[in-house]
């Protein structure tokens, strides 16, 4: 009986997405970059693709070794035997190749390694899907396949080159190597689901809290825009200097806080200088600005609501959320001060535009 139309369509369908891959393997087009920093003793890699979860089997590092990129038919097997070999002394290029020849799928796979001790080593099979390449450098290997063209790959490697001796991190240097890749074209598809991944290791005394010194692992399993998100993910958990703007809070709100935080009598004596009192001149610009002082006084409140603050809960100072706020106007409620309280925030609720 011959298979039903529809049944014919599907298994085309997931040919084209597994590539004919074999069970437990998968079809990886993408590009990355595996690198060393010699000077710091970090070893990475960073990859996106048009396919969820990258972070997943693409990227494989090891501490005070080096790291590997295995993707096109991605055979995951590669980074821990690949990481092993050099780790025990091999060469890059005897470790690929002596793995290669004992893979018969060699002709589909797309391969990067490099080495903290020196040298690195790539593979791009036959079969891997145009276009695909590679490129590499001292203390990098860049690799990608079904791309817009080799333009990708150059941008990556240049970035990365660039940014030598910048005083930035292994990770945050290979983000940017990625951001150059995207901006030069990046993927040739279009219309998939997406992913990015940046995965590093750091030996180094305080480099990192876990065993196996992992020190970034940033996984955008799927995302619109993965290497935007990743840089975003990246800045935002390095608190790296503009993930944010920074200000100094001032405005109405802040005068209404000390208002209710003076009334409430919650705060320690030593922040009752920040909070107005009835006759005091609410015109001063320096009450509508949250300051330090300000912020002690909302720590001495929340320490006597039971809240978190940063000695208790690690809550950051100062935190006037909604929380908060309820128990704030519980206690003022409660002291029978709400109607006076009201009526002195009235005035500065008013819109006079």
């Amino acid at each position: 009986m011959k298979p039903a139309p529809r049944f014919l369509a599907a298994a085309a369908l997931l040919a084209a997405i597994t590539g004919g891959a074999p069970p437990g393997e998968r079809v990886v087009n993408t590009f990355s970059i595996a690198a060393v920093d010699r000077e710091t003793g970090e070893s990475g890699v960073a990859v996106t693709t048009r396919n969820p979860c990258v972070g997943n089997g693409v990227p494989w590092v090891r501490a005070g070794v080096g790291a590997v990129a295995t993707q096109a038919r991605t055979r995951t097997a590669y980074g821990a035997e690949l990481l092993d070999l050099i780790g025990e002394g091999e060469h890059p290029e005897a470790a690929l190749a002596a793995r290669l020849a004992a893979d018969d799928a060699a002709a589909y796979r797309q391969v990067g390694v490099v080495a903290l001790a020196g040298g690195a080593a790539q593979h791009t099979g036959a079969e891997a899907s145009d276009w695909a390449g590679h490129r590499a450098g001292e203390d990098y290997v860049a690799q990608g396949n079904l791309l817009v063209g080799p333009e990708v790959v150059d941008a990556v490697a240049e970035d990365f080159e660039s940014s030598r001796g910048s005083g930035l991190s292994l990770a945050d240097r290979l983000v940017s190597a990625l951001e150059a890749g995207q901006a030069a074209g990046g993927d040739a598809r279009r219309g998939r689901r997406q992913s990015a991944a940046v995965l590093v290791a750091d030996p180094r005394d305080g480099g990192s809290r876990r065993e196996d010194r992992i020190s970034t692992h940033i996984n955008v399993c799927e995302h619109e825009t993965p290497v935007a998100e990743l840089r975003r993910i990246h800045d935002a958990v390095s608190q790296k200097l503009g993930y944010r703007t920074l200000v100094i809070p001032a405005g109405g709100d802040v005068l209404q806080l000390r208002i209710v935080l003076g009334e409430a009598g919650c705060a320690r004596p030593a922040a009752d200088a920040v909070l107005p009192g009835p006759d005091d001149d609410l015109r001063d610009r320096s009450l509508r600005v949250f300051d330090g002082a300000l912020a002690e006084a909302v720590d001495a409140c929340r320490a006597a609501f039971g809240l978190s603050t940063p000695n208790r809960g690690g809550s950051p100072p100062g935190l006037v959320d909604g929380e908060f706020l309820d128990r704030l106007w519980e206690q003022v409620e409660g002291l029978g001060r709400g109607a006076v309280v009201r009526a002195r925030l009235a005035p500065l609720r008013r819109i006079t535009r």
